[in-house]
């Protein structure tokens, strides 16, 4: 049998515990990512021209945007270091301390 492994720096990894306010703090912060994605893909659709040999379908616009916006929300919750953590951790520091039992 092998020993359980052990980090390098001799310390155990931190164990997150998140109450409500944390969590409603972590999916708002998700939530605000996804939007700033979604503004970044419409402004890099909106450089690229419009007539070219392919012309657009009817409705294209719409379900592209849908299609961005559903992108740019999973792109959010499974970044683990994007701006949505960074902003998590500055604003929890604000909400009361779940560690105590």
């Amino acid at each position: 049998m092998s020993a359980p492994t052990k980090p390098i720096n001799g310390a155990a990894p931190p164990v997150v515990k998140m109450d409500r306010e944390h969590t409603k703090l972590h999916k708002a912060a998700q939530d605000l990512e996804g939007i700033f994605i979604g503004e970044l893909f419409k402004a890099m659709r909106a450089t690229v021209p419009d007539d070219g040999i392919l012309s657009q379908a009817p409705g294209q616009d719409l379900f592209q945007g849908m299609m961005d916006d559903r992108m740019a929300a999973l792109q959010a919750q499974r970044s683990k270091s994007g701006l949505s953590e960074s902003l998590y951790r500055q604003l929890s520091r604000r909400l009361p301390d779940v560690s105590q039992p």
